[in-house]
């Protein structure tokens, strides 16, 4: 069964601010979560991860990026909560 993957507000402006090829190769990336959100499954480098005692996944995009994300399995969507660059995603979180 396929996930809808919505974005935030955050992450939409972060996207409008890219060059082509970067937007291209974060929207391709994001799109594989439609089929498999979770790590193990499918393609994609794709963790779990507590954030802030809450539960989280993320998935690095290409070399350069850094998405988090949640999953609704009951409703089956994937909610993209911020993309990062994958220093700033160190220095924030510590992945």
């Amino acid at each position: 069964m396929k996930y809808d993957v919505e974005l935030s507000k955050e992450v939409e402006e972060f996207l409008y601010f890219l060059d082509k090829k970067s937007r291209r190769i974060c929207k391709k990336n994001l799109s594989k979560l439609e089929d498999n959100p979770y790590p193990g499954r499918g393609s994609g480098d794709k963790e779990k991860i507590i954030v802030m005692g809450k539960e989280r996944y993320r998935l690095h995009i290409g070399r350069i990026y850094t998405s988090f994300y949640i999953i609704n399995e009951k409703q089956k969507i994937v909610r993209v909560v911020e993309i990062l660059s994958i220093e700033q995603a160190h220095k924030k979180y510590g992945y």
